[in-house]
């Protein structure tokens, strides 16, 4: 009992390292742990393991940071817009292939739309907690979203949880897949400091699976899910990626994993410690969420 405990501390301690150090303690050639086995341990999908970072060409990596670069300026736009502004840009688009960059990106429009946000038909949606409720304390309201992040040469995805009240970066992740297993990565990290009375993310795969949902029900942590397309009901962590964005990501084309990694971890740094937020009467985040 107490040597499955440790081994479950030690393995949630090891989620919050980087991905690319955990994908390095893999041996190919190990003779007693298979691949399987070794990826297991190291909190990492056996996809993650093999992945050779995609090269979409030229053309597309040019129309990928674009729309990302408009979307943050005007997440109203839907594909139609996206690909008449495209064309009105000089570039021959049609919406099929904006649709499908905008689908590698995870972009959703802001107002409702059916079918935009896919979930797993098998998992379980809970209703949205927060319309009206008044944001009055820290740990009351966490939230969790999934936005790109762009390379020289290719693209990644960051996860980050958020209070709420106090704007307070809980805990964040790369990965080179939207799959599961970096929101437990970030999710496990943020529960190490705390945890909140309500849970609020959107209805993607990732955070309907039940490995994620079961953490929270587990941890006694009410659940609640955005109406399907609604950015605007996680509207924080929009707000959130606007920031990273403009002050961190547009200013900056990292040349790997590891050093987009390395610049994000510094900016999450400035942001809770040193950025001094309007709404928060000109306080830092950190300050706020730990009333300092």
């Amino acid at each position: 009992m107490g040597s499955s405990r440790s081994s479950s501390i030690g393995l949630k301690k090891s989620l919050a390292l980087p991905f690319d150090l955990r994908r390095g303690w893999i041996e190919s050639g190990h003779r007693e742990l298979a691949i399987g086995r070794q990826c297991e341990l190291a909190g990492i999908s056996r996809s993650g393991y093999y992945y050779v970072p995609c090269r979409e060409s030229e053309v597309n990596l040019t129309l990928m940071r674009r729309l990302d670069e408009q979307y943050t300026a005007t997440p109203f736009y839907g594909i139609r817009r996206m690909t008449a502004w495209l064309l009105s840009q000089g570039y021959a688009v049609n919406h099929k292939r904006v649709a499908r960059l905008m689908r590698a990106l995870g972009l959703q429009v802001i107002y409702p739309k059916p079918k935009l946000s896919q979930g797993h038909p098998g998992h379980t949606k809970y209703p949205y907690l927060l319309r009206e409720l008044v944001i009055e304390r820290a740990n009351q309201v966490w939230s969790a979203d999934i936005t790109y992040i762009r390379l020289a040469q290719g693209f990644v995805y960051l996860v980050a949880i958020l209070d709420w009240f106090s704007r307070y970066v809980l805990a964040w992740a790369l990965s080179i897949a939207q799959e599961t297993a970096f929101c437990l990565q970030a999710l496990g990290a943020a529960l190490q400091g705390g945890r909140p009375e309500i849970f609020n993310t959107d209805q993607g795969a990732q955070f309907t699976s039940r490995e994620f949902t079961g953490i929270l029900l587990d941890a006694e942590v009410r659940i609640s899910m955005d109406g399907r397309g609604r950015a605007l009901d996680n509207v924080f962590v929009e707000r959130l990626w606007r920031s990273v964005k403009y002050e961190e990501v547009y200013l900056n084309d990292y040349a790997s994993v590891a050093e987009a990694e390395a610049r994000i971890r510094r900016y999450f740094e400035f942001y809770n410690r040193e950025r001094l937020h309007q709404s928060l009467g000109y306080r830092t985040p950190y300050e706020v969420h730990y009333d300092r």
